[in-house]
């Protein structure tokens, strides 16, 4: 319950922030479609004293001058609507994309955030919730449009007759909380409706990654039925969050028309017993009519808020999330090279001591290929420190002391799985070389990662398009530009998972040779020299470390040269030779 009413306050301050970061546009955008409802509610009014002082009396000139009125009514109505319509439009296109910026800098954040939200969640909180959100700034106004609306056509009836005015004063308030009750029911279907959709995204946005592997194991039909059946459960949920605010709106537009359907009758009753004109009944039958409008926005407002306040609540999830990581205050000192492990324990990794020197190039075997994973996710700073037992040392100085940005700067881990981005071969390679790069260096990097063949093999060369996640390269050419990317930022210590899975034999040992050349061919004046830890299961890349670490069942089993370990090792020979 606690966390419940948590999360209802941080969503309810997301919706107050919104209103008052937009106050100015909001309140002009008010004023405005206030006015045009005010406008709209006279215009009964007009037309019933039209009626009354000249069609009854005859008098042209009157009317002409009352229909001038009708005429300079209708102009002002329709032009501060759209005045009042374009401040508002601009207020919610900037919220929402305010919304979205903050979702995805917290998203981004090298920090990490503590969620079990998934990519397609992530994705869909950051889109559909902050436009529904934002969407509250449209709410508003029309909610302070309708009731100065019925105030004016309770004022102008209490005019014409006080009980008929009294009656829409007091019955206008009862209806709208009688249908209040139900607002904590609709809140629940569509912040359920809400998760389900997300998470139902979230299952198609790792199909979709993951087709061609599905592909090749012949998965696709378990993949096909998982996504059915959550697409399902989506579907139920939102059935039934439409048939809650189907009933509501249905109920609210019954009350609000018998409402008026009253009001109208009464005046009948009262023109039949002479007690008003019938200029008058024009104007309370118009006015019934018109009040239609606003009773059911009143009555529907509800829905709309609720939906509001469930994706604002989704978006205090994320944005309100704990971080994964403290950032450290140490500094990493003058000499990052060297990287030891002691006693480390985190997943499939049980009390691992491991020192790789300055200038290193070194091999990691895992017949496990979660001991590889496990490895890889707590040097890459995935890991909170809580979550790891022992201790992971940059340059002698405890990692996760190092303020972040030094730590991610010294210590680069490249994944297996990475990701390219929309937008050219280019623009994913140099997205770390910074202004001022070297040309030459540049071009060592692409030759060292066979991506020149990447390259070349496009006529628009380091132009080339690049769809989102790399989708219009084959797994070799993706592997390559990542691993390109991951050279290109000369990383002190740089660890890479399995970077040639996807490439054939002979680019394979070309990349092994590039690689030992590019880092390690000449020292490195600031420590000695780069260090290279390759997490991998390929003799190419193997035969080129200075020594292959075998860790199995949590801890270091067997140490040496390839050649020497291929020869005497029956474990190491069955994770490596193929």
């Amino acid at each position: 319950m606690g966390s419940n009413t948590t999360r209802s306050r941080a969503g309810s301050a997301i919706l107050l922030r919104t209103i008052t970061r937009n106050a100015r546009r909001l309140s002009i955008g008010t004023a405005l479609i206030s006015l045009h409802q005010v406008s709209e509610a006279l215009v009964p009014v007009v037309i019933g004293i039209i009626v009354d002082r000249a069609v009854e009396t005859g008098d042209v000139s009157m009317l002409a001058i009352w229909l001038g009125a009708l005429a300079l009514l209708f102009a002002v109505l329709s032009t501060v609507y759209r005045l009042g319509a374009r401040q508002l439009m601009l207020s919610i296109a900037t919220e929402a994309h305010r919304l979205r910026v903050e979702v995805a800098a917290r998203i981004l954040d090298p920090l990490g955030i503590r969620t079990e939200l998934r990519s397609g969640d992530l994705l869909t909180v950051s889109t559909t919730d902050a436009d529904n959100t934002a969407y509250l700034l449209d709410y508003v106004p029309r909610i302070v449009g309708a009731i100065t609306a019925a105030l004016v056509c309770a004022v102008t009836l209490v005019v014409i007759d006080a009980p008929l005015g009294f009656a829409v004063l007091v019955g206008t308030p009862v209806v709208l909380l009688a249908l209040q009750l139900s607002a904590p029911a609709i809140t629940r279907r569509v912040a359920d409706q809400q998760a389900m959709a997300g998470r139902a995204t979230s299952v198609a946005t790792d199909l979709v990654s993951g087709l061609r592997p599905l592909r090749g194991i012949g998965a696709e039909a378990a993949a096909t039925q998982r996504y059915r059946a959550v697409s399902q459960q989506s579907l139920r949920a939102t059935l039934r969050a439409a048939r809650t605010q189907g009933s509501y709106a249905g109920v609210s537009a019954a009350l609000s028309s018998l409402l008026a359907v009253a009001i109208a009758i009464a005046a009948g009753w009262l023109a039949l017993d002479g007690r008003i004109s019938i200029g008058e009944l024009i104007t309370v039958i118009g006015l019934a009519q018109f009040l239609i409008e606003p009773f059911g926005l009143l009555a529907i407002v509800p829905s709309w808020v609720a939906e509001a306040r469930a994706s604002a609540e989704r978006i205090a999830d994320v944005t309100t999330a704990e971080p994964i990581l403290a950032d450290g205050v140490a500094s990493v000192g003058a000499a990052p090279c060297s990287l030891e492990l002691v006693g480390l324990t985190y997943g499939a990794l049980d009390g691992v001591d491991l020192a790789v020197a300055a200038g290193e190039m070194v091999g990691v075997v895992t017949p496990a290929p979660t001991t590889g994973d496990s490895l890889v996710a707590v040097l890459s700073g995935r890991v909170a420190r809580s979550d790891y037992g022992g201790e992971i040392l940059l340059g002698g100085t405890p990692l996760h002391t190092i303020e972040h940005m030094q730590a991610r700067k010294n210590l680069l881990v490249e994944p297996h799985d990475t990701d390219l981005f929309a937008g050219t071969v280019g623009s994913n390679v140099m997205v770390g070389a910074g202004p001022n790069f070297d040309e030459r260096f540049v071009d060592r990097v692409l030759h060292a990662s066979a991506a020149i063949h990447v390259v070349t093999v496009h006529s628009d060369g380091m132009s080339a398009v690049v769809a989102e996640r790399g989708a219009s390269l084959s797994g070799g050419q993706r592997q390559r530009v990542a691993l390109a990317r991951a050279l290109l930022t000369q990383s002190p210590v740089l660890v890479l998972h399995e970077p040639t899975t996807a490439v054939d034999a002979v680019t394979e040992h070309a990349v092994a040779e590039g690689i030992s050349s590019l880092r390690h061919g000449a020292g490195d004046g600031t420590c000695g020299g780069f260090t290279t830890i390759l997490v991998t299961s390929s003799p190419a890349l193997l035969a080129v470390t200075d020594r292959v670490v075998v860790l199995d069942s949590g801890g270091v089993v067997a140490e040496g040269k390839h050649a020497e370990l291929a020869r005497s090792d029956e474990r190491y020979r069955r994770a490596v030779l193929r």
